[in-house]
């Protein structure tokens, strides 16, 4: 109820001013006590081996440094996800650079990886006095050579390993030059041979073993779905998570905004991800789980991803356009009527 009084002026600001003062007035009300008593309790999920409370996540992007995790916690998320996060800090793209399109419920960004670099991340996931299950989505920076991409991944992996409940693997963003060409075969096959050899030797080092997840574009086509399903399950990775925003103005070419560089994400993406989800389900045959994000604005459409093949659902531009009662939403919906789909363990 509130956050709907709240939004006109919100939406009033530009976006990511908006972002700020949402962050400033979320911490102030977890300070006072106001925002709840955290996760939703259900039937726990138990996916890439991690038990996660309830099946609803936030989706990286949010929180990119790590910085509010106590207080995004208290939304009642079952898991939070921060990131995207590079070796080194990095700017990101020059402003404006988000834009929202509120006819499509729909917004298109493209922040560049904007973050303060992964030794900042693990300094704030320390200070954070948070038990839950917390991910951590790790990239490359824009100026490392897409052949080098690699040596990105692996310093984050190694420096975020011993913190984190499991690491998703952005191959995928539109907006970091070349990035979604690591979603070939051949830069495939070679970066997860890499990040599963140094994920057994950091789980020998610190006796845990954190899974890894690799997060995929909407934008593919089936066989190119097909060939990263196999090496997915080659390499033995741990979870997928579809998917990543779009590149298509289907549906919005005509409203304000639409024609900006970036991702687009909101409404609008609900059934391409959707549907990459299903294709997913039918090659991996359960193989390895998969997490659902994209579109995902009512308990409906979360119902849709998991019954499509998902496990788990993850959400970002929802959050924007429903404030933080979406959250809840989808956990009772999916914790009442959703066991059949969600029982089992993968």
């Amino acid at each position: 109820m509130l956050y709907s009084l709240l939004r006109p002026l919100l939406f009033g600001l530009a976006p990511e001013t908006a972002h700020g003062v949402t962050f400033t007035a979320i911490e102030k009300a977890y300070r006072l006590g106001l925002l709840g008593k955290g996760s939703v309790s259900c039937r726990p999920r138990n996916v890439m081996g991690v038990s996660f409370p309830n099946p609803v996540g936030m989706a990286a992007g949010l929180d990119k440094n790590g910085e509010h995790i106590n207080a995004l916690a208290a939304l009642g998320f079952g898991f939070i996800e921060i990131g995207t996060v590079t070796p080194r800090p990095q700017p990101g793209n020059p402003k404006p650079r988000l834009f929202r399109i509120p006819e499509a419920r729909a917004i298109v960004n493209r922040m560049g990886f904007n973050n303060q670099g992964i030794d900042e991340l693990v300094a704030n996931v320390r200070h954070a006095n948070y038990h839950g299950i917390l991910g951590i989505n790790i990239g490359k920076n824009f100026d490392t050579p897409v052949e080098k991409a690699i040596d990105d991944y692996l310093i984050c992996l190694q420096k975020a390993y011993r913190h984190a409940d499991y690491i998703t693997v952005n191959i995928s963003s539109p907006n970091t030059p070349n990035l979604r060409q690591l979603q070939n075969a051949g830069e495939l096959d070679r970066l997860l041979g890499a990040l599963k050899l140094n994920q057994q030797k950091l789980a020998d080092e610190h006796g845990k073993y954190t899974p890894l997840a690799v997060k995929i574009a909407p934008d593919l086509e089936p066989k190119q779905i097909d060939s990263i399903a196999a090496l997915l399950m080659k390499h033995r990775i741990d979870g997928v998570i579809a998917t990543n925003t779009t590149l298509s103005r289907v549906g919005v070419e005509t409203l304000p905004h639409a024609a900006e560089a970036g991702g687009l994400s909101g409404a609008p993406l609900t059934q391409r991800a959707t549907a990459v989800i299903r294709h997913l389900g039918n090659m991996l045959q359960g193989a390895l789980p998969i997490i659902g994000v994209g579109g995902i604005m009512c308990a409906a459409d979360a119902k849709e991803k998991i019954e499509a093949g998902a496990s788990l659902v993850q959400i970002y531009s929802g959050l924007i356009y429903r404030g933080p009662r979406l959250v809840r939403e989808i956990a009772q919906a999916l914790c009442v009527s959703g066991e059949s789909h969600l029982s089992g363990e993968v």
